[in-house]
């Protein structure tokens, strides 16, 4: 039921999130092979639109293997080619469809989080160019077997459950996300005129600065599905705790039921049921890990449960997200980290979130 709709799928994502034009040299970032129809037609849909398109390819056993056998020498090099391309690309469009979510759940947390923190240059720059226009970006999914039993749902069911996320079910989805991104609009513009955000629900109370900061709607530009309104927080602001019911995945690992303690911006505890091994190897990963990168609300309704995969689950309608490590320039971010870890956060269950000490969200909804 997904073939018919995979030209509008790259339409959506070429003319729409990262508008493609005349001369960009457009790289185009596949992961795995079962995506060979949607690439097809975003490269065509480049092509038309008069860019200079670039495929780059790769299988998830070599991203395993690298973990497994490269030495600190390996793990700490970056090719030339990866520092020219985010140098010069236009447009970078990245596609997953994993064959296996797993392959890197047994990998080494510590060799995991070195490459992290070698590969944050790259990561950085990229944020960079992006937050001076320099450069656009989008990251999409196809949909595969790996992907649908994460989900813990079949491959059409999967299909039908991207689909209706990114609202490609409708004859205009640029149409509904142009609309999503007015009311998103609205939004932020009223919390940038606050100064301070907290968050409030099940063994969780924590307050964020976000003076100087800016809020920002997401609808479709760099994350297809979208939907969420994030900022970053100031360094050294948060205060409180924050409990984390959802599964946390990263890197093919997960953490349950994590817990955290911030003081004066930076964890001070750290502690999950299931995974705090993992856990607290990613938090060490480089001075910045432990501070908090961005704050966010996910607003896209039609995305309703953890699927394991942190491009819907983010944007899950009701939740929150706190993201460890990296911030984003264009909010105003300036904390630098080799990880960025969004952790989310159920607020349906007598969530609320205050903006100033006025109430403005509650039980999954916004009241403002």
């Amino acid at each position: 039921m997904f073939n018919p709709l995979i030209k509008k799928y790259a339409d959506v994502l070429v003319n729409y999130s990262t508008k493609v034009s005349k001369g960009d040299l457009v790289i185009i970032y596949a992961r795995g092979y079962e995506a060979q129809p949607l690439i097809k037609e975003i490269y065509k849909a480049c092509l038309l639109n008069e860019a200079n398109p670039i495929v780059r390819t790769s299988m998830d056993e070599l991203a395993e293997t690298f973990i497994k056998f490269a030495n600190d020498e390996q793990l700490s090099y970056i090719d030339e080619m990866s520092k020219l391309e985010v140098e010069k690309a236009d447009v970078m469009i990245f596609i997953g469809a994993p064959n296996n979510v797993k392959n890197m759940a047994n990998a080494d947390p510590k060799k995991l989080a070195k490459r992290s923190k070698a590969t944050h240059p790259i990561l950085s720059r990229r944020l960079e160019r992006s937050a001076n226009n320099q450069m656009r970006w989008v990251i999409a999914d196809y949909p595969t077997n790996a992907l649908a039993q994460e989900a813990s749902m079949s491959l059409e069911e999967y299909s039908e459950f991207l689909i209706n996320s990114c609202y490609l079910d409708l004859d205009n989805p640029v149409k509904k996300w142009e609309e999503i991104d007015k009311e998103q609009k609205r939004i932020a513009e009223i919390l940038n005129k606050t100064s301070k955000i907290r968050f409030v629900g099940e063994r969780t109370d924590v307050t964020f600065s976000t003076a100087g900061r800016k809020w920002l709607p997401c609808s479709g530009n760099m994350n297809f599905p979208d939907g969420e309104i994030f900022t970053s927080p100031v360094e050294d602001s948060a205060n409180g705790t924050i409990y984390f019911d959802f599964p946390q995945n990263y890197h093919g690992s997960c953490a349950k039921e994590v817990f955290i303690e911030l003081k004066d911006g930076k964890v001070v505890e750290a502690k999950a049921e299931f995974g705090n091994e993992f856990l607290q190897s990613m938090l060490n990963t480089d001075q910045g890990a432990k501070f908090v990168g961005e704050i966010a609300i996910g607003t896209n309704e039609r995305i309703q449960n953890v699927t394991g995969n942190i491009l819907f689950d983010e944007k899950i309608g009701g939740s929150i997200h706190v993201a460890f490590g990296a911030s984003y320039p264009e909010a105003g971010g300036k904390n630098q980290s080799g990880l960025h870890w969004d952790m989310i956060k159920n607020m349906k269950n007598s969530g609320k979130i205050y903006a100033d000490d006025k109430l403005i969200y509650e039980n999954g909804k916004f009241i403002i």
